[in-house]
């Protein structure tokens, strides 16, 4: 699990990414939170980052037109069928606190879309790669059934 919170550049500095490359290119399932996902992609525009690049994409700031950053809760719309989001209803409310969001150049790989000034992924999913924008620890019972759903792909 990579968590989120931070800065893109503080992350990869710290972050042990010879080893989460490592362990992901072994198959082992990676589930990044927040700015955890943001760190899957392969470059983030804040401090002009290059990320772990498992994922195809790149991370940029949400617009201007919108109080930055959005933090509170917001509409998940599940937009594809996955074990990760079983029993998740189609159009949930979870807890967000970011400034940055996802572009994957694979859309397939959206599970969950939110809007926040535009529209962006929020739950992705990418053979043994998954991410959330939102924190779904702070989210109550569904983001909790988020966590117990990807610990069940462990199994």
């Amino acid at each position: 699990v990579l968590p989120g919170v931070g800065a893109f550049s503080g992350a990869m500095s710290e972050m042990p990414k010879e080893i989460v490359i490592e362990e992901a290119l072994s198959g082992k399932p990676i589930f990044g939170i927040c700015l955890g996902m943001q760190l899957l992609f392969e470059y983030n525009e804040e401090g002009n980052g290059n990320g772990l690049c498992l994922v195809k994409g790149r991370v940029v700031r949400l617009p201007n037109t919108v109080k930055i950053p959005h933090i509170g809760w917001n509409i998940v719309e599940i937009v594809k069928n996955h074990p990760i989001v079983e029993e998740i209803p189609a159009q949930v409310y979870m807890y967000f606190v970011h400034s940055y969001y996802v572009q994957a150049k694979d859309k397939e790989i959206s599970l969950a879309n939110s809007k926040y000034g535009v529209e962006f992924p929020s739950i992705i999913a990418s053979e043994n790669i998954f991410g959330t924008q939102f924190h779904p620890e702070k989210s109550g019972v569904h983001g909790l059934k988020i966590i117990k759903n990807f610990v069940s792909l462990l199994k």
